[in-house]
């Protein structure tokens, strides 16, 4: 039936416009497509209920079983064989006279041999009553669609061919027009005669072939109204007012052969044909005045059939024929020029079609309303206003009163209708109050800029959703919501608008406070306890707060952006997010709203984005007032984790140890600044800066901790070892580049070995982490408590071995003035040679610690280390043998390695010792 739809749908459009026929195929072919696989389902249906009766047969057939012979009964007897016939055929042989005749077995039927005498069937004992079989309830059927059954059964070929001799007389009469001579009132006046013999025979076959009957009727109206409109409109044979009295009578004609015979289907054929009547005898020219009348009487057929009968069809079918071609007018002729005598007749096809959804509102329901037709309810306003909307498209304004009156219309409409008839059309109400609200709604951004026009909407979304919740009403509160959201897509969109020069008090800042009120407003509405909402309504509160928070963030970066100079808006930011998250853990305490728990403590994540913004503008984190933007922030946060404390929360537990983090960050920073400044920028102090303040904090934590109750004390942990081993790793890496990329430069003190200010600090960060790792340890903290002994000291070992090489280095470069570069000192022989002799006393040391210890992994360390030494004499040393500094190399390590050999032998093993 798709093809069907598509073929018919390409030529109907054909006739309007040729650039049409590709939309009239999609739109037939998806019509055809929804009818045929209607028409299949129901098809399915009836086979799935015939193999429900086949299985029910079988079950019964089977429970016919043969029984003993019974003593002392009369001697068997042969009987002949009768056909029986197969379970098909037996449920054939259901219906009133299906008996076969003749001993001719028809097809499906087997031989069977009638029992013996012996063999009959026992009846049952006496006292023992048969078990009936069980039936299965039979599935009631559903009542089709009128239009449906008369599209899939009755006499389709008749009805088949009134449609094509429909379109053939419509081509005949273009083709005769264009070839023939032949008197065009002739012409006329012999379809007019065919229509008025269809007419007649259908009348007479409406008792005795009466779906023929209807085909035959709906053909002969549908023939009227094209020898009509063709007199007038092709021809100009009628003048306009006869012409439109001819087609009210035509319209009243079927309106009541439709009504008397109760024949939805012969009112759909009828109504069908007046639509196609002027698009088929259409050569291109006319007067849209002239066709809108013409639609305009039928119509009003339509519309004195709904007061009568509750026929859905007929009505969606007129609307949609109405205003579909009304739309492809305009798109293709409509002119300004036009509107006067457009205006009027889109008002009266409005008027026309919310008239026609009460009537079937009421017609459908009856004293207690029950059914809606949406299409109309829904459909007519949103197509009317959107061509209403290219009419007045000149208009100043014109789109804005346009809604306005439409929305005062169905405002009007719903309270007139609730005073008449009150909860008998309680659902009818709700929808035209609900599109009177809309349109009242969509007139605010036809007629102000788009950020007025959100925060009116956020506004009546929020009492929307206030509504909603009192009288338990889903939707209201689902389509406040929808608003709210609509609002936001506005506001985005014409936020590069002029906004105004008064500070806060403008459209931006007004409109983004009023958006975040109105979401803040609606998740508070949706969380309160005790409201019978649905479960998914909970997250839609969560969702509707940070829809408000993120507004009301938007709004303010948006007025400190405009209204603050460059360099202050970091700390000025910091101000506004601490006293808004204050702001929202008040909320949370006084409203009980604990889902404002969450922007309360998100001070925290604002703070670290803040800090890592500034690091580009601004020199340290106490310029341009931030001296006292950052102490009232991390008091702030102070406070807010104190008031929504609560000891499962690893939330929390984080939030003090980040904190300590961006603590330390911030003081290390600010301490770099302000000694480098001191010393312009010279020597090694601005590296030394940078870690004393974590070192100093990771001492107090390890030292004093416990002794604060609160916050260190009571979060031990989170302090301890969330906070401060992301502290002692920074001072690893700290202590690694110090040894690496600096000289040491004491400016303006002189350079003295391990007693100069970069040494000392080194020092003072392995004690601080020294000291942190074993008050950990002490506490046994997870997991830093099972780390072994052993990995300590020899993570501890090689950093001494690093930072010595490096005091080498660093005093040869102050007193020897080698060049403090890699590849330079690598090229020196005197850092050559002062390198040897220092690994040599090293593993001397470690050696003997091990003999005295009987240590023999300590031994073997020297050993190594020695044997690097060696290696290196005899691969780099020995390359220039002829300098002072390559002897003395030789010469000193050579007697090292031989006091090694007197103080420190080689230890005995485990098993070797007394």
């Amino acid at each position: 039936m798709w093809f069907l739809g598509a073929v018919v749908g390409a030529l109907l459009a054909s006739e309007i416009h040729s650039a049409l026929w590709i939309v009239g195929a999609l739109l037939g072919a998806m019509l055809g497509w929804g009818l045929g696989r209607r028409a299949r389902q129901e098809a399915d249906d009836r086979f799935r209920a015939i193999d429900q009766r086949l299985r029910r047969l079988e079950a019964a057939l089977e429970d016919l079983q043969p029984v003993s012979p019974l003593p002392g009964r009369v001697p068997e007897q042969d009987y002949p064989a009768v056909p029986v016939p197969h379970v098909a055929a037996v449920a054939a042989s259901q219906a009133p006279g299906a008996v076969p005749e003749g001993d001719h077995l028809p097809s499906g039927v087997l031989p069977v041999t009638i029992p013996k005498a012996h063999e009959r069937p026992r009846t049952e004992p006496a006292g023992e009553v048969a078990k009936p079989v069980a039936a299965r309830p039979a599935t009631p059927p559903q009542r089709p669609s009128p239009i449906r059954e008369w599209l899939v059964n009755g006499n389709m070929v008749a009805r088949a061919g009134i449609v094509i001799l429909f379109f053939g007389v419509a081509f005949l009469l273009k083709y005769t027009y264009a070839h023939l001579h032949v008197p065009i009132e002739l012409r006329l006046a012999a379809v007019a005669l065919g229509a008025g013999v269809l007419l007649g025979i259908g009348w007479r076959l409406r008792r005795r072939r009466e779906s023929y009957a209807l085909a035959l009727q709906g053909g002969g109206v549908g023939l009227l109204y094209l020898t009509i409109f063709g007199a007038l409109r092709l021809f100009g044979l009628l003048q306009p007012a006869p012409a439109f009295a001819l087609l009210l009578a035509v319209v009243a004609l079927s309106a009541v052969l439709a009504v008397l015979q109760d024949s939805l289907a012969l009112a759909v054929l009828g109504a069908a044909g007046g639509f196609l009547a002027p698009i088929l005898a259409s050569s291109g020219a006319g007067s849209h005045v002239a066709l809108f009348g013409y639609y305009a009487l039928l119509n009003a057929g339509i519309l004195a059939i709904a007061w009568f009968k509750a026929w859905r069809v007929l009505n969606v079918l007129g609307f949609a024929f109405t205003f579909g071609i009304a739309t492809v007018w305009g798109g293709l002729n409509y002119r300004p020029e036009v509107y006067a005598t457009t205006q009027p007749f889109l008002v009266l096809f409005f008027l026309m079609y919310v008239v026609i959804a009460v009537l079937y509102s009421r017609r459908a329901a009856g004293s207690v309303e029950r059914h809606l037709d949406t299409t109309l309810v829904f459909g007519v306003p949103l197509v009317a206003f959107g061509l209403q909307v290219g009419l007045v498209q000149e208009i100043a304004y014109g789109s804005a009163y346009s809604a306005l009156a439409l929305g005062a219309f169905y405002l009007l409409l719903a309270r007139s209708m609730w005073a008449r008839r009150g909860q008998d059309r309680r659902l009818l109400v709700e929808a035209f109050l609900a599109l009177g609200t809309v349109f009242a709604t969509l007139a605010i951004p036809l007629a102000f800029d788009g950020r007025w026009t959100s925060a009116a909407w956020a506004l009546e979304g929020a009492a929307m959703v206030w509504v909603g919740v009192r009288q338990q009403r889903l939707p209201v509160r689902l389509f406040g919501i929808l608003l709210q959201l609509l609002a936001g897509i506005f506001f985005m969109a014409d936020l590069g608008a002029p906004a105004g020069d008064w500070p806060v008090v403008n459209s931006v800042c007004l409109g983004a406070l009023l958006l975040a009120v109105a979401g803040l407003f609606c998740a508070w509405l949706l969380q309160r306890p005790g409201q019978a909402l649905h479960p998914a309504e909970r997250w839609l509160a969560y969702l509707l707060l940070g829809w408000g928070v993120i507004w009301w963030g938007l709004g303010g970066l948006h007025e400190i952006d405009r209204r603050v100079r460059y360099l202050l808006q970091g700390n000025v930011a910091l101000a506004f997010f601490t006293a808004s998250c204050l702001s929202f853990g008040w909320l949370a305490r006084r409203l009980a709203w604990p889902m404002t728990r969450y922007p309360a403590l998100a001070l925290l994540p604002l703070m670290v984005l803040v800090a890592m913004a500034s690091a580009d503008h601004d020199a340290h984190p106490f310029a341009h007032f931030g001296y006292l933007a950052w102490p009232l922030a991390f008091a702030g946060q102070l406070f807010l984790l104190r008031r929504h404390e609560a000891p499962a929360s690893r939330y929390l537990e984080w939030q003090h140890a980040v904190g300590l983090w961006l603590l330390a960050a911030l003081g290390a920073w600010e301490a770099s600044w302000a000694i480098d400044s001191w010393v312009a920028g010279r020597a090694a102090w601005p590296l030394i800066a940078w870690a004393l303040f974590p070192a100093a904090l990771l001492t107090l934590l390890a030292l004093r901790g416990e002794r604060l109750r609160w916050p260190v004390a009571a979060h031990l942990a989170s302090y301890l070892v969330g906070g401060a081993t992301p502290l002692a790793i920074f001072l690893a890496f700290w202590f690694l580049l110090a040894n690496l990329v600096s000289d040491g430069n004491p400016w303006p003190l002189p350079y003295l070995p391990l007693l100069n200010p970069l040494d000392l600090a080194q020092a003072g960060a392995v004690l601080a982490v020294a000291t942190w790792f074993l008050e950990v340890r002490r506490r046994g903290l997870p997991p830093l408590a099972a780390v072994p002994l052993s990995l300590a000291w020899s993570i501890a070992a090689a950093a001494a071995f690093v930072w010595a090489n490096a005091a080498l280095l660093r005093t040869l470069h102050h007193w020897a003035g080698v060049p403090m570069h890699l590849t330079l000192m690598l090229r020196s022989d005197l850092v050559q040679a002062a390198l040897s002799l220092f690994w040599t006393l090293l593993a001397l040391g470690a050696m003997v610690a091990g003999t005295r210890r009987a240590s023999r992994p300590l031994w073997l360390l020297g050993a190594g280390l020695m044997a690097v030494v060696v290696g290196k004499l005899f691969l780099v040393d020995l390359s220039n043998i002829g300098t002072v500094e390559r002897i003395v190399s030789f010469l000193g390590v050579g007697v090292l390695m031989l006091v090694i050999g007197y103080l420190a032998p080689v230890p005995p093993k485990e098993g070797e010792r007394a």
